[in-house]
């Protein structure tokens, strides 16, 4: 992997204050690899063991995940920023989401000298890895979905379908993120009684949501009338952007989901029928919402961490 100083050309002072807090508190260091279009893409490992590729969600960029990565085992995680998340330069959106999410892995992957992979996705980053894992299931050891959202039974969360509304969308892209308004949001996704525990991740989100380029990522990703490509409308999951029911059952990787039952993207049961669909699926439903290992790390961590070891194996 080429690897070079930490990318400060785009993204506001204050996410990367907050990112090298996070990574000094963490004893890890990040970088930047480039894929073949030149694209920054910003990386950091923590722990040892068997490596995975950890895939954030959408406006909640790779240390987001360290409430769950300080839990692992023998698991080394390649922990990576989304197209304008966090660090990461932004890409142009591809017409499909399938077409975006497998250019950009598949990108990730060449640059990180990764043949294969585990991938752990949260989210869009979890929807980002199915599409991968479905189209070269070849360069997947493994995929770990957490609350990934366009499954048959998901529903898009209520913040997301407002933003397909005019009058919301104007007053999203006006707003200035504050931590009551981090923490509004996260009880709006079934995790208001956890982000408290993590005072520095209400710093990160509240840095993410104020940097631009962070904005127009997720505006790509969730506004049509911004992206043709996007996920969601004023009535939900659009049709071209979710994944079928077809789709899942021709899955050929070790799956394992990792599911909150107070997700509103969809609870237990919705992940229950989820897991019937995928010829090798594992299924672990816990007591928690969205972002599942803000409350629960442990039990989430011992799971994840016994799978891919007997997936390496």
């Amino acid at each position: 992997m080429s690897t070079q100083p930490l990318n400060t050309r785009t993204h506001p002072a204050e996410v990367r204050r907050v990112y090298q807090r996070l990574l000094a508190e963490a004893s890890v260091s990040g970088s930047t690899t480039r894929t073949a279009d030149g694209a920054a893409v910003h990386v950091f490992e923590y722990g040892s063991g068997t490596p995975a590729v950890f895939i954030h969600g959408s406006g909640s960029p790779g240390p987001f995940w360290f409430p769950l990565l300080k839990k692992l085992a023998g698991v080394r995680a390649i922990v990576v920023d989304r197209p304008g998340f966090g660090l990461s330069d932004p890409v142009e959106p591809g017409p499909t989401p399938q077409e975006r999410a497998v250019r950009w892995i598949e990108g990730l992957l060449d640059a990180l000298e990764l043949p294969t992979a585990n991938l752990v996705g949260h989210s869009m980053g979890g929807n980002w890895s199915l599409r991968f894992a479905l189209a070269r299931p070849e360069r997947v050891t493994g995929l770990a979905m957490l609350g990934t959202p366009a499954l048959p039974g998901t529903q898009a969360p209520l913040p997301y379908r407002l933003m397909g509304t005019p009058v919301v969308r104007s007053l999203v892209a006006r707003q200035h993120e504050t931590p009551e308004s981090v923490r509004k949001f996260a009880g709006m996704v079934g995790e208001g009684d956890t982000i408290g525990a993590h005072p520095d991740l209400v710093d990160l989100l509240v840095a993410v949501g104020n940097d631009p380029l962070a904005i127009r990522a997720l505006q790509q990703e969730v506004l049509p009338l911004i992206s043709p490509g996007a996920l969601v409308s004023r009535t939900g999951f659009r049709r071209r952007a979710r994944i079928t029911e077809s789709d899942l059952s021709s899955l050929v990787v070790p799956t394992l989901l990792v599911w909150g039952n107070h997700d509103p993207v969809g609870g237990g049961d919705v992940a229950r029928r989820i897991q019937c669909l995928i010829p090798h699926a594992e299924l672990e439903v816990v007591d928690g919402g969205h972002a599942p290992w803000l409350g629960p790390a442990d039990q989430i961590a011992t799971v994840l961490s016994q799978w891919l070891c007997r997936v390496r194996r």
